[in-house]
């Protein structure tokens, strides 16, 4: 009955997969929108999370360390505040979202890389908010962006 969710939601480019609409993927080009961390560096096989503690000082210095790499990549202010998905990895370490608000922080680092003039770099905004999901069933969870169906989007800008 569901025969693209039972194939695991691949998305098909140019005859080619792409990836997967449920996994996360890494995206670790200037050009394109990051990902969340993933715990196991995007395996879904032994998909899982860490499992550390709130106070374990490995968690702490993960998290101080994602923060660092998420402002100096991006080129933010020391002084910006980084959406929690992009410090924590999910608990399957597979995500395929990220918030509006982490995508809207990429956006400068994306448009210098592509040299896009300011209407392009309006399209790239206006891609976030077009892929932007509403909480399932309108009542579960937060709007989220799928990292991968924005950056395929992103890629027909001109």
């Amino acid at each position: 009955m569901f025969p693209f969710q039972a194939n695991g939601s691949l998305i098909v480019t140019n005859n080619q997969i792409t990836g997967s609409k449920l996994i996360g993927q890494n995206f670790d080009s200037t050009i394109y929108f990051t990902s969340r961390p993933s715990a196991v560096s995007y395996n879904p096989l032994p998909s899982g999370g860490s499992n550390y503690g709130l106070t374990n000082e490995k968690l702490k210095n993960l998290v101080a360390q994602r923060k660092q790499q998420f402002i100096a990549f991006n080129q933010l202010d020391s002084l910006t505040a980084i959406p929690s998905e992009m410090l924590f990895a999910s608990a399957s370490g597979l995500d395929p979202h990220i918030s509006q608000n982490a995508a809207m922080l990429q956006v400068n680092r994306i448009a210098k890389a592509r040299n896009f003039n300011p209407a392009q770099k309006q399209k790239l905004i206006e891609c976030i908010l077009e892929c932007t999901e509403k909480p399932q069933f309108l009542i579960f969870g937060e709007e989220r962006v799928n990292v991968l169906l924005l950056n395929l989007e992103v890629d027909k800008i001109r």
